[in-house]
């Protein structure tokens, strides 16, 4: 049969292409803004007087008017790892939840496939996926930096970006995981945005409360940001407890859907 991973990719494709355009044209225009915005000097004093709450939703942001600390507060400490997760648990929670909505699964596992490889395929599609938002996200980077000739490598953008993909990839496992658990695609949606969105918020005021402070490494997002990629390149260790943590909610999502009854 087909594989189903490319037949994955075939029905989101048109959404894939609008995502790929929508992200490409946000980072463009961001970028752009940077030497009217970004790098002029009130921008530091605006920051420096903004509450200590604030940093909740930018981060740990250093100098604002340089390269690294405008792209960090505009899309890096927020935007852009949202991004990725709300695609990736999208892809998710659609991937077997979605299948069993649709009363399409049976006719899937009627042919001679096993449900691993359903779940395996489903994941690989959505890696793919989000592997081409990833590329649309450093080609606008890349471009705008280019045309207003910000100081900032490309290998800097692209592992910053990787480290916010991994963050999506994480979500979307747990999305599926749940979908694969209960069956149900709103179940999976909500409970994985919920958890995607306190995380974030509990290594954002960590930074400020200091008795949050203990449980920061509970938050997928201290591993993405700490090192602060875009200025220092990836953590090897922070990297590999994103993926660590990615594969075993994929093996869970393997396992729980291989004992379960599929939903009529």
């Amino acid at each position: 049969m087909p594989s189903i991973l490319l037949r994955s990719l075939r029905d989101q494709q048109t959404s894939l292409l609008w995502w790929f355009l929508g992200i490409a044209s946000l980072m463009l225009i961001t970028v752009l803004l940077y030497p009217s915005i970004g790098a002029a000097p009130e921008m530091e004093a605006l920051f420096e007087d903004m509450p200590p709450a604030f940093q909740v939703f930018v981060g740990e942001i250093g100098d604002i008017t340089s390269p690294e600390g405008y792209l960090n507060s505009q899309l890096f400490a927020l935007m852009i790892p949202l991004l990725f997760m709300f695609y990736c648990i999208g892809q998710g929670s659609g991937a077997i939840a979605g299948e069993e909505a649709a009363g399409t699964m049976d006719l899937l596992l009627a042919n001679p496939i096993t449900r691993a490889r359903v779940v395996l395929e489903k994941f690989g599609a959505m890696l793919a996926g989000g592997t081409v938002l990833g590329f649309a996200t450093v080609f606008g980077l890349v471009v705008g930096a280019l045309i207003v000739d910000m100081d900032i490598t490309m290998s800097r953008l692209s592992e910053a970006t990787l480290v916010s993909l991994l963050i999506g990839y994480l979500f979307g496992g747990l999305a599926l995981l749940l979908g694969c658990w209960t069956g149900r695609r709103s179940l999976s949606i909500g409970v994985s945005v919920g958890v995607g969105v306190a995380t974030y918020l509990l290594n954002g005021f960590a930074v400020i409360i200091s008795w949050l402070e203990p449980y920061r490494f509970l938050s997928p997002f201290h591993y993405a940001t700490s090192n602060d990629p875009l200025s220092n390149g990836l953590d090897l260790t922070d990297t590999l407890v994103l993926v660590v943590a990615t594969a075993v909610l994929l093996v869970g999502a393997v396992r729980t859907f291989d004992r379960r009854d599929v939903q009529k």
